[in-house]
């Protein structure tokens, strides 16, 4: 994983160009600091700034084909490429490198190769034989890039905003699962599985298949030469990656080179649920465990370096990534250079916990698919930014392409939340991993209830950077915040904070327009608001917004809700049983 820019056809191929791009590249070593690349052939030009995990000694890039007649820039990890080296038997590479397979694949199969890759990346490939150039997102936007257009008549690709931002008239995000072609002008989805249409599936769920689709995901992306480690936070999602990982560790390469000892990592507040549970998880499993606590006052001075890192002002995304951006510099700093974690999972099978209202199996289904479609703009934005601040990947098994296509061609009606019926939130993940003879976990951890992250690290920090907000923002300046910003009106102090931070950084209407917006609670999408008249007058991305279904909801707002609403409609409240099995009350 690295960061790549490009700039392609453009007017200007002189010296001055060259170290205007050159400085440009260096605003992303942070993603890449183990060698940098630029190549130029003619008015296009190819920058990379790489970290080396698979074959570090020689695949820096750019890379070529045979007689340098393609050159590819990549950002990502191509876990099927011993498999793909074999079906090119007439081709000579370069470096043991995994992602020296896409110039040989343009070679043999044309711009249609894509879909044939397993992984996660960004490239542009420039073939020199026409002038002609491809760039390609992964099928989710896990690995993240941007695309802009010069008054000259120049693209740029970019894998943050900072590297074109300053320089190009126009530029968004490059949609994920898609490629651009020099030859047609026009983006084409490349990404086309069974459930992007949304039609409800209706196979039979079947937990082995599940499991086994899942492990798959995990074991092929041990795939490395540089030491390694998994982010723990005592939730379900991360637990299973580390349990996973942990059961099949010791018969792969990365543990011939490492050895089978898993190293897990948490971070949170002192006394945050995160950190009781990780360690919990930590000693069932026996991995090396590192804790790492923060300050609410160590998050707030972070807050401007994770903006100006993820690009964003999405409260619930800042709210999360601050965390996750101290805890990996923490990790980097101990020599780890990539970490497999958890995101994805409450998207496919409906985790948050606003899908405890959901009303029906389609409307369930397709808010699933709404949130996955969405991911590349939170979750995945987040874990990818936050990490490479410090030049660490984060891998996600749970977006692996052969198993979310296992997940989302299950019938939803597994998927909806019962209580009645024992069925909490992600029921179908946790029964496929309920193995009393063999566990994968302790069952209370098994069943522990939806705990978003920013929650999860101590509900003292999203309360603490309220605060902190409120100070900063008066309310005359809320009173203006229709003028001041017209789109995407913050509505929270804590918003309009983040806000005036962002477009410090990135002032241009092409970066403001590349933050999603709306309202939303719990982390829900807009349309989903629609299932609980109540929760329309509590819009608040935390978990705890979910009055009635969260242990610890905001009991004030819980409180202004009661005397607000008529008696038949309160939510009735929820508790959770010793095994975590949400039950009514």
């Amino acid at each position: 994983m690295c960061g790549i820019l490009a700039v392609l056809g453009c007017s200007d191929d002189s010296q001055a160009k060259r170290v205007r791009i050159l400085e440009l590249s260096r605003r992303l070593k942070h993603r890449g600091p183990d060698w940098s690349g630029l190549h130029q052939h003619g008015d296009n030009y190819l920058a990379h700034q790489r970290l080396a995990i698979v074959d570090p000694a020689s695949g820096d890039q750019p890379l070529f084909n045979e007689d340098k007649s393609i050159i590819v820039t990549v950002n990502g990890e191509i876990y099927n490429h011993e498999e793909l080296r074999k079906q090119l038997p007439n081709h000579t590479f370069r470096t043991q490198c995994d992602c020296d397979v896409i110039a040989h694949l343009y070679e043999e199969y044309g711009e249609n190769f894509v879909d044939m890759l397993d992984g996660i990346f960004s490239f542009v490939l420039l073939d020199t034989r026409d002038n002609s150039f491809l760039v390609a997102r992964d099928a989710i936007g896990v690995t993240s890039l941007y695309i802009g257009w010069g008054l000259d008549g120049s693209v740029w690709i970019a894998s943050e905003l900072k590297g074109l931002n300053d320089d190009c008239e126009h530029f968004e995000a490059f949609p994920p699962g898609h490629l651009y072609s020099s030859k047609e002008r026009e983006f084409r989805r490349w990404y086309n599985p069974p459930w992007f249409n949304e039609t409800v599936p209706s196979t039979p769920y079947d937990p082995l298949v599940l499991r086994n689709a899942f492990e798959k995901a995990v074991i092929k992306r041990l795939m490395t030469d540089v030491p390694f480690g998994v982010l723990l936070s005592g939730g379900l999602d991360s637990s299973l990656v580390a349990s996973v990982t942990a059961r099949y560790l010791a018969g792969t390469n990365a543990a011939k080179q490492w050895g089978a000892k898993l190293h897990s990592f948490c971070v949170g507040l002192k006394g945050a649920p995160d950190l009781k549970a990780g360690r919990e998880v930590a000693e069932f499993l026996g991995t090396v465990h590192h804790e790492f606590e923060f300050t609410i006052q160590d998050g707030i001075d972070a807050i401007e370096d994770v903006i100006y890192h993820i690009e964003t002002y999405d409260v619930t995304t800042i709210r999360a990534a601050t965390p996750m951006f101290l805890m990996s510099r923490k990790i980097k700093s101990l020599g780890v250079k990539w970490v497999i974690s958890g995101e994805g999972s409450d998207e496919i099978f409906g985790g948050y916990l606003y899908f405890h209202k959901a009303p029906n199996k389609q409307e369930f289904h397709e808010e699933t698919c709404r949130k996955i479609k969405a991911l590349h703009r939170y979750d995945c934005l987040r874990a990818n930014k936050s990490t490479y601040a410090w030049g660490l990947e984060a891998r996600v098994p749970f977006l692996d392409k052969d198993f979310i296509n296992v997940a989302m061609d299950m019938d939803p009606e597994f998927k909806l939340i019962k209580p009645e019926e024992g069925r909490i939130e992600k029921w179908v993940l946790r029964k496929a991993f309920d193995d009393a003879e063999n566990p994968y976990l302790p069952r209370h951890i098994l069943y522990r209830q939806k705990e978003q992250f920013s929650d999860g690290v101590g509900y003292g920090w999203i309360d603490g950077i309220k605060d902190h907000a409120a100070k900063h923002v008066t309310d005359k300046m809320m009173l203006n915040a229709s003028h001041i910003f017209p789109f995407n009106t913050p509505n929270t102090k804590e918003a309009y904070y983040y806000r005036m931070i962002f477009e410090r950084f990135f002032p241009q209407n092409s970066a403001r327009l590349t933050v999603p917006g709306g309202p939303s609670v719990a982390c829900s999408t807009e349309k989903a608001i629609e299932w609980d008249a109540s929760w329309s007058n509590n819009l608040d991305p935390s978990g705890r917004a979910a009055l009635g279904v969260h242990v610890s909801a905001y009991e004030e707002q819980v409180n202004s809700v009661i005397k607000t609403v008529e008696p038949e409609k309160i939510i009735p409240k929820m508790q959770i049983s010793p095994l975590g099995v949400a039950i009514q009350s």
